[in-house]
């Protein structure tokens, strides 16, 4: 049986033009900021949690968990998915699959929220 990768409500958007991106989402969208640091602001956007991170930009970022992170990157790798960016010492990465989504694998712990 494969392993149980859910998602979680939230997605990550990094962008170099961070000031202008969370000054947007806060003022001309409304959003309530839930989280606020130097380098990443959380936005309740009601169905989702918006992450607005400073960096370089790859597209937004779905947020998947799972308890085996090694585990469940082998098993997507072999299936055709590729790496994007690693961190094992969250443990978490992001990955792309084969039909262009970009997501971010981690476990319940290892997230933004």
């Amino acid at each position: 049986m494969a392993q149980i990768i859910k998602s979680s409500r939230d997605i990550i958007l990094r962008t170099n033009r961070w000031t202008e991106a969370v000054q947007f989402y806060e003022t001309a969208l409304g959003f309530k900021v839930v989280c606020r640091s130097d380098t990443i602001v959380g936005f309740d956007t009601g169905a989702l949690m918006l992450y607005v991170e400073k960096g370089a930009e790859h597209g937004p970022v779905f947020d998947f968990i799972t308890p085996d992170v090694q585990a469940a990157k082998k098993r997507l790798v072999a299936a055709g998915c590729s790496i994007v960016e690693e961190n094992p010492s969250v443990p978490r990465c992001y990955l792309k699959d084969p039909f262009g989504l970009v997501f971010n694998l981690g476990t319940k712990d290892s997230g933004v929220s």
